[in-house]
C-alpha cells in the first residue's frame, strides 16, 4: 500500500469563516484556509492584522463568534483535549516563572504532556540547541536570545504534529537563527509535522513556507507561494509585498488568489 501523501492526510488546521468579535470591534473576519501535514505557512501581517487572535483560536484559548476552526478533525471549540496532547506553540513573548530554572519549567510542561523519559527528552533538547550553559539558570536571568531558545524547546517536548510559532528566531543572533530554520526544517521532514509560522522575518519566511496568508484588519487580503507573490505584485522580494499589502496597494481583484 502506498503512504498517504499530506494532501490524503486530514488537514492539522481547517479554518471555515472564522471570525471573532471583541464588543464592536471585529478581529477576525471570515478566515478560510488550511494547513496540511508536511507543510509550512505563514500567517503574515502588521501589528493588530489578526494574526494572535487566529493562532489562540486555532489553540482554542478563544472561541470564534461564528465559524470554526479544527485541528486533525477536532474542533477545537468543543473537543480541544483530544489533540492538545499533539499541538505546541512557541512565542518569546509568554512568560515562563522567572523563579523556576530552566530545567524546572521544561520539567513542568514535559510534565503537563505526560511524557514518561521526561529527564532524557529535556536533555535532549538541551544538546540539541546548545542551552547547556544556562539549563540550571533561572528563567528570569537569561538574555533574550537564551529565553527564545528555551521557548523552542518547550515548543517541541512532545513532538508536536502542528507546531504554531510566533517569531521563533526574535533576538538570536544571525548564526544561530540560520542554525534553528535549518533545525525546524528538518523537525518537519522528519516527523512530517505542519508548522504555521508567524514572523515579521521575511527571509525567514521565503525560506521555510511553501505558502503564505498576507494578513490586514482581520482579513486574508492575499495567499500564495512567497516567489509567486513576489511575482504577482512585481516585486524583488516578500518584504515589499509585505509592505505594499499593509499599506494598501493591493492588486486588482482580477490579479487576487482567493
Amino acid at each position: 500500500m502506498n503512504n498517504p501523501t499530506p494532501v490524503d492526510l486530514p488537514a492539522a488546521i481547517d479554518a471555515r469563516g472564522l471570525r471573532k468579535q471583541f464588543g464592536d470591534e471585529i478581529a477576525v473576519d471570515g478566515l478560510n484556509f488550511q494547513v496540511r501535514p508536511g507543510e509550512t505557512v505563514g500567517l503574515l501581517g502588521g501589528n493588530g492584522a489578526g494574526k494572535t487572535t487566529t493562532i489562540s483560536m486555532i489553540l482554542g484559548l478563544l472561541l470564534p463568534t461564528t465559524g470554526s476552526v479544527s485541528v486533525f478533525g477536532a474542533d477545537m471549540a468543543t473537543q480541544r483535549y483530544q489533540v492538545l496532547p499533539r499541538i505546541n506553540f512557541s512565542s518569546p513573548y509568554v512568560d515562563l516563572p522567572k523563579r523556576l530554572t530552566v530545567r524546572q519549567n521544561l520539567t513542568v510542561y514535559a510534565r503537563l504532556y505526560g511524557l514518561v523519559d521526561v529527564k532524557d527528552r529535556i536533555a535532549a533538547l538541551t544538546d540539541d540547541l546548545d542551552m547547556g550553559p544556562f539549563i540550571d539558570r533561572k528563567t528570569g536571568t537569561l538574555s533574550s536570545g537564551q529565553y527564545t531558545r528555551v521557548m523552542l524547546a518547550k515548543s517541541l517536548l512532545n513532538d508536536p504534529a502542528l507546531l504554531l510559532l510566533d517569531e521563533p528566531t526574535a533576538s538570536l543572533d544571525p548564526d544561530t537563527a540560520d542554525w534553528v530554520r535549518g533545525y525546524l526544517e528538518a523537525y518537519r521532514d522528519r516527523t512530517g509535522a505542519a508548522i504555521l509560522l508567524a514572523s515579521h522575518n521575511m527571509v525567514e519566511v521565503e525560506r521555510l513556507c511553501s505558502s503564505v496568508l498576507m494578513m490586514r484588519s482581520g482579513t486574508i487580503q492575499d495567499r500564495g507561494k512567497p516567489q509567486d507573490l513576489v511575482s504577482r505584485y512585481g516585486r524583488q522580494n516578500l518584504e515589499e509585498v509585505f509592505l505594499d499589502i499593509a499599506r494598501h496597494k493591493d492588486l486588482p481583484e482580477g490579479d487576487r488568489t482567493s
